[in-house]
C-alpha cells in the first residue's frame, strides 16, 4: 500500500493516549504550542521553530464528554497536520471534509497513539516523533525522516461497524447480476443477461433497519467489485478483511457510491450496476479498462 498524507488519512487508524504531567513531572514541550481557533475556521500552531521531540507525545486541549475511542472504532476527525520543523502545513480536513479511518489499521503510529482513549468531542494535540511517523515516505515533498510532526485532531464521531449486512432479505431482480454469500457473508458475484446499462441500477439485496445514510457523513462498507463485460472482480474489501470508511457525497468515492448510498439505511446489502459515467469514465483507473461498466455488492456497516 503506498503511503501517502491523503491515502493513510482516506481509507486509512489510530491511538493510546500518554499520560498528562503532573506537578511532580516536567513540563511537556507541547505546553509551548499555542493552538487558536476562530469559529469552524482552520486551526492555527505557534511554537518556537524548530520543534522536535525524542518520543511521542499528547496533549488534549479540550476534553470531550462522548465514549472513548477503540482500535476496533471507525472515527471521523477534523485535523490539520505540520511539519515542527519550519511550521509549513502539510495536510488540513478543514479545505475539504473530515477524515474517517479505523483505529487498528494501516496508519501512522503516532495518530494512533494520539487517539485511542480520547473522548469523542476532544481536541487532542500530537507531537509526533520522527519514528512514529512515515517521514519522507508519507509526504510528497518537505518532510525528513528526522523531523517532528505536530497534528491536533478534533474527534466528531466514533462507532463499531457491523461485520456484514444484517436486515431482511429483498427478492433479486431477474436480468441482474445475482449474488450469493458465503458463511461468513462473502459474496460472489455471476452475471446477469449482459444488457447494456446506461443509467445507475441500485438494487437492495437485504434491507438494513439501521438508520438512513445522510449525505457528508463517514460511512464504512465491506464491497466486492467486479466487471459487467465478464464478472472478474477487480477489487474486494473482503480479502483484505478491511472495510473502507470514508466520507460519503463529498467526492471521496466514485460518482455511482455517492448517488447510490445516500438515503440507504445501515445493514443494508447493496447490488450497484454502475454505468462508465458514474465509475471511472473514458480514463479507466488500474484493472478497470476505459469506458467500463462496473458492479458492485456493497455491505453498508456503520454511518456517523
Amino acid at each position: 500500500m503506498r503511503r501517502t498524507l491523503l491515502s493513510f488519512l482516506a481509507v486509512v487508524a489510530i491511538i493510546t493516549g500518554l499520560s498528562a504531567c503532573g506537578e511532580d513531572q516536567l513540563a511537556s514541550p507541547l505546553d509551548s504550542v499555542k493552538v487558536t481557533q476562530i469559529g469552524d475556521e482552520q486551526p492555527k500552531l505557534e511554537f518556537d521553530e524548530p520543534f522536535s521531540v525524542e518520543e511521542t507525545e499528547v496533549r488534549v486541549i479540550e476534553e470531550g464528554d462522548g465514549k472513548a475511542v477503540t482500535p476496533e472504532d471507525v472515527i471521523t476527525f477534523n485535523f490539520i497536520v505540520v511539519n515542527g520543523v519550519d511550521g509549513k502545513v502539510l495536510g488540513s480536513s478543514y479545505e475539504s471534509a473530515p477524515a474517517a479511518i479505523k483505529l487498528s489499521e494501516d496508519i501512522m503510529p503516532g495518530i494512533a497513539k494520539g487517539l485511542e482513549g480520547q473522548k469523542v468531542g476532544s481536541q487532542v494535540l500530537v507531537a509526533i516523533a520522527p519514528g512514529d511517523s512515515f517521514g519522507a515516505e508519507g509526504f510528497e515533498s518537505g518532510v525528513t525522516d528526522d523531523d517532528t510532526l505536530l497534528f491536533l485532531a478534533e474527534i466528531l464521531s466514533a462507532s463499531r461497524p457491523l461485520a456484514r449486512a444484517e436486515g431482511a432479505a429483498v427478492a433479486p431482480v431477474p436480468g441482474l447480476p445475482t449474488v450469493t454469500l458465503s458463511e461468513t457473508g462473502v459474496p460472489t458475484i455471476a452475471l446477469g443477461d449482459g444488457a447494456a446499462v446506461t443509467t445507475l441500477v441500485v438494487q437492495p439485496l437485504i434491507k438494513g433497519t439501521g438508520a438512513e445514510v445522510e449525505e457528508g457523513q463517514s460511512v464504512t462498507v465491506h464491497y466486492t467489485g467486479a466487471l459487467y463485460s465478464d464478472g472478474k472482480v477487480f477489487q474486494s474489501s473482503w480479502d483484505r478483511d478491511e472495510p473502507l470508511p470514508f466520507t460519503v457525497g463529498t467526492g471521496k468515492v466514485i460518482s455511482g457510491w455517492d448517488k447510490a448510498l445516500v438515503g440507504q439505511t445501515v445493514g443494508s446489502q447493496l447490488l450497484l450496476v454502475i454505468p462508465a459515467a458514474d465509475a471511472y469514465g473514458d480514463a479507466g483507473q488500474g484493472k478497470i479498462p476505459a469506458g467500463a461498466t462496473l458492479i458492485f455488492v456493497v455491505d453498508i456497516l456503520a454511518a456517523t
